[in-house]
């Protein structure tokens, strides 16, 4: 829950997660986002409005303006602008931003003229083997028939960053999305065993025989939520260690390297390897918790579906 206040690429469901952590009853906050609260934030969130807002946000709080001069500065103008210039930019002005900067650099010459095979090979390699979508798209596109030195240039300077940003956030959504959904669901069963375990202890004859087996049942069906979320996490745990080892190869490569095409990426790769780091301290966690109420659940059903003595 922390994680989606701090790291949900929405503002309007980080807000809200936020307000439910701030409850003082915090259970009871944390119980009603799941019900009923996340999917109100997320349709919010859908709103043409607030995604042009999320994504002026993203390119302020991803843009370098030593690298990407004009962006940053498009970027930082809209964030105090109204809707409508904010859809302007996101329609026209980041593209024009950006050519404004590839301009510049196309000008200089200098980061065209220090490009080397190795780094064509290297993107190369990324394009075919890097674990994350958006980067092997960016990749693609900065080696795409009829492409010339310029979209190298361009992938480097803001690119690769960019779209390593895009996918640490598209593995955050993925997961939240499922989350919120295992979360809603648990609760509703957990109040249903206990409601049956509680019938359950005061009931005598036929009404006790099926007051466990109401019991076991819920049980049963968080420990089914319980298994894929806790498999789930896992999973995300181990995307987002690749993605950080992947990100230490990359901080390792760009250091060796010592050109100009390589600073904005060393630069930026302490960032988002920090990100996947977050990610997977978090993901650990989480499969932690699903474990054990996968276990829970698990003993529960096996006690609730046995004959009483």
């Amino acid at each position: 829950m922390l994680w989606l206040a701090n790291y949900d690429e929405r503002a309007m469901v980080r807000s809200t997660a936020w307000t439910a952590l701030l409850d003082e009853d915090v259970a009871a906050g944390i119980l009603r986002f799941f019900q009923s609260e996340w999917e109100y934030a997320e349709s919010l969130a859908a709103d043409v409005s607030a995604r042009n807002t999320d994504f002026v946000k993203y390119i302020v709080d991803t843009c370098v303006p030593e690298y990407s001069p004009e962006v940053c500065a498009a970027a930082r103008e809209a964030w105090i602008a109204s809707p409508v210039e904010q859809e302007e930019f996101v329609r026209s002005g980041y593209g024009a931003a950006k050519d404004r900067d590839r301009r510049v650099r196309k000008e200089d010459g200098e980061q065209a003229a220090a490009l080397v095979a190795t780094d064509r090979a290297y993107v190369a390699n990324l394009r075919d083997h890097d674990p994350g979508a958006q980067v092997k798209l960016a990749a693609a596109w900065a080696l795409r028939a009829g492409a010339d030195d310029g979209d190298l240039v361009e992938f480097f300077n803001h690119g690769w960053a960019y779209s390593a940003g895009l996918d640490v956030r598209a593995h955050r959504s993925e997961i939240a999305v499922r989350e919120a959904t295992w979360r809603r669901e648990v609760a509703r069963l957990t109040i249903e065993a206990q409601n049956a375990e509680e019938k359950a202890r005061t009931a005598a004859g036929e009404a006790l025989a099926q007051a466990r087996a109401t019991a076991a049942r819920a049980w049963g069906g968080i420990a089914q939520n319980a298994g894929p979320a806790k498999v789930a996490w896992q999973d995300a745990e181990r995307v987002a260690l690749g993605q950080a080892e992947v990100w230490r190869q990359v901080a390792a490569a760009a250091a060796a390297a010592k050109t100009a095409n390589w600073k904005p990426i060393l630069d930026a790769s302490g960032g988002i390897s920090g990100q996947w780091a977050i990610d997977s301290r978090t993901a650990g966690e989480q499969a932690t918790y699903w474990t054990d109420l996968y276990n829970k659940a698990l003993a529960a059903e096996r006690a609730w579906s046995k004959t009483p003595a």
